[in-house]
């Protein structure tokens, strides 16, 4: 579904991502593991559009890279910032009925899913974002962008400052996207985490991936995590 190949970014004259190459397929979580600094959130920027972009990002068979991030969402992709980014003056309600795509006939995400969910979320429904929690503005922010019924949905830091209540919410919702048939790539910083949900896994260090496997092989391989991922 998704493909990079040699992807390359830069912010001013700093080589940010030299060379990234990795896919997602569809209905799969794959996790992008790596120390900060090392280049996880600007590689689902540069995909998105929010970066300048140099290499090849072909999803669903189609060339995007170059794309503005308003383009690349109506292609399909679905990006949570970690930022958040909601609208602080508009209610919960509000802020996920932005999320909707117009005449959309075939929306597989509905409030009601939403609410399902995530039911605190259906208790502030009425309640302006700005004075939710920030735990809970994740969530909203996740869920105003499943409410675009994306095909991929991009997730940076989604559990960092969340409380174990709410990882466990975080779990059950990537697992019922996943069986919908939604691809997502999850920036994550929590390996527990990680190789609890994932189907695959890529590491960073130094703008580069310096491995991908699955959960158990990056279990055995003591000394890629002591490398790449150990404080």
């Amino acid at each position: 579904m998704l493909e990079v190949v040699d992807l390359h970014a830069y912010y001013g004259k700093s080589h940010i991502l030299r060379g990234v190459s990795l896919r997602v397929d569809q209905g799969e979580i794959v996790s992008l593991l790596g120390r900060n600094g090392v280049g996880r959130s600007t590689t689902i920027k540069a995909i998105m559009g929010d970066v300048a972009p140099k290499g090849s990002i072909r999803f669903r068979g189609d060339e995007i890279a170059g794309l503005k991030p308003h383009q690349a969402a109506r292609r399909g992709l679905g990006y949570v910032a970690e930022t958040r980014d909601i609208f602080p003056g508009l209610t919960v309600r509000q802020n996920l009925l932005l999320g909707e795509k117009p005449g959309n006939a075939g929306v597989s995400w509905t409030m009601s899913d939403m609410f399902r969910i995530f039911p605190l979320l259906e208790e502030r429904a009425d309640t302006p974002g700005g004075v939710l929690s920030g735990g809970e503005q994740k969530m909203l922010a996740m869920c105003r962008t499943l409410m675009g019924n994306p095909d991929l949905v991009m997730i940076d830091e989604l559990t960092e400052g969340l409380s174990p209540m709410m990882v466990e919410y975080v779990g059950r919702l990537l697992e019922e996207i996943a069986n919908r048939g939604v691809a997502i790539l999850l920036v994550e910083q929590k390996l527990t985490i990680a190789l609890k949900i994932s189907d695959r896994l890529y590491v960073m260090g130094h703008g580069r991936i310096v491995y991908e496997g699955t959960p158990a092989a990056l279990k055995a391989a003591t000394d890629i995590r002591q490398e790449w991922l150990q404080v």
